[in-house]
């Protein structure tokens, strides 16, 4: 799952935060290298991004995005809960949480979060394929209770 820049300004910064710092370039080179597959290098942007801009949601959910990728799940369920203590449940933290436990096999848990973000955004192209996509894995997953090694 790839970060995207949210719409509108949900990354507004107030001039009178103690550490405001008005450059992005964190944020932008987080998801620059997220979106090449380099997700240990844009953990560490969004890192620092969500350092300098405590409340930018954008680099929470860059930063939990990245977690997910390096298999750090313990720190995205954190930086997940700061994103929706800012921004709320939205589409794509929903949608993002239900990827996350797709990640960790929790097939149930993925699917509770992407239909409440499918409930969200019907039309959404990118829930609609994670919702694919988690049929095809319990398809290939799913075995009788007494089929053990």
């Amino acid at each position: 799952m790839a970060p995207v820049e949210p719409p509108g300004g949900d990354s507004v910064q107030e001039p009178t935060d103690v550490k405001y710092y008005p450059s992005d370039e964190p944020v932008r080179l987080g998801l620059e290298h997220f979106n090449r597959g380099n997700y240990g290098i844009a953990q560490r942007y969004f890192k620092d991004g969500v350092e300098k801009s405590p409340k930018d949601v954008t680099a929470w959910i860059g930063l939990a995005a990245s977690y997910d990728r390096i298999r750090r799940f313990d720190l995205a369920d954190q930086a997940y809960a700061q994103a929706i203590r800012l921004g709320g449940e939205t589409v794509q933290v929903l949608n993002d949480q239900g990827y996350s436990y797709m990640l960790r096999g929790n097939l149930s848990a993925a699917r509770r979060k992407f239909e409440k973000a499918y409930s969200l955004d019907p039309g959404n192209p990118v829930i609609a394929n994670n919702l694919e996509l988690l049929n095809g894995s319990r398809r290939f997953i799913e075995r009788p209770p007494n089929n053990q090694p």
